[in-house]
């Protein structure tokens, strides 16, 4: 049986964000499980605007939505910004919420960054309003990351390994559940 695939997006726009790297790693834990496709870069997408969210929306905005509707499950891994959600990242969510890419899909969001408690919240809040599939074991936060994962694309943290390897587990049986609904 083919892998499920999972579409992942970044909240950071830095070419060497640890948020990325955090997906990187992420896709070599989980590959006996599911294959991630990281999105190549959130900001060229335009800025959303609810005149242009019609039947027939930008190429990029077409493509976006095509390749969420192409996955069996989204990873979002972000980090916090001014104490909330980057604005790419919330960018690309809100050209979402008319066409509904994002319901009845299984998510699994992680906040990494300094503290990130109020982007995770935020974050939440938003994906619960475009009834994203979720549970609290698809979640996690991970503050103080640069403790907790190295430059070599490693977590050095047990603790943090650990919850990581549950979401992976969580995420895909959330994927095989969503699926049998949809059966």
């Amino acid at each position: 049986m083919p892998l499920k695939k999972v579409i992942a997006l970044c909240g950071s726009t830095r070419a060497d964000s640890i948020n990325l790297r955090i997906i990187e790693a992420i896709s070599i834990l989980a590959q006996d499980f599911f294959y991630i496709d990281i999105y190549p870069d959130l900001s060229k997408l335009p800025h959303f605007n609810p005149d242009n969210d019609f039947e027939f929306p930008s190429a990029e905005i077409s493509e976006f939505r095509n390749i969420l509707k192409a996955h069996q499950g989204i990873l979002i891994c972000t980090p916090e910004y001014a104490m909330g959600v980057p604005g790419t990242l919330k960018n690309a969510i809100d050209w979402t919420v008319s066409s509904m890419e994002f319901s009845k899909k299984p998510v699994a969001l992680i906040t990494a960054s300094t503290l990130g408690e109020k982007c995770h919240q935020s974050l939440l809040a938003t994906l619960e309003i475009i009834e994203s599939k979720m549970l609290p074991e698809t979640q996690l936060l991970i503050s103080y990351v640069k403790t907790k994962f190295n430059k070599e694309g490693e977590f050095t943290d047990l603790t943090t390994l650990n919850a990581v390897y549950s979401l992976i587990q969580s995420l895909l049986k959330l994927m095989d559940d969503s699926e049998i609904e949809l059966a």
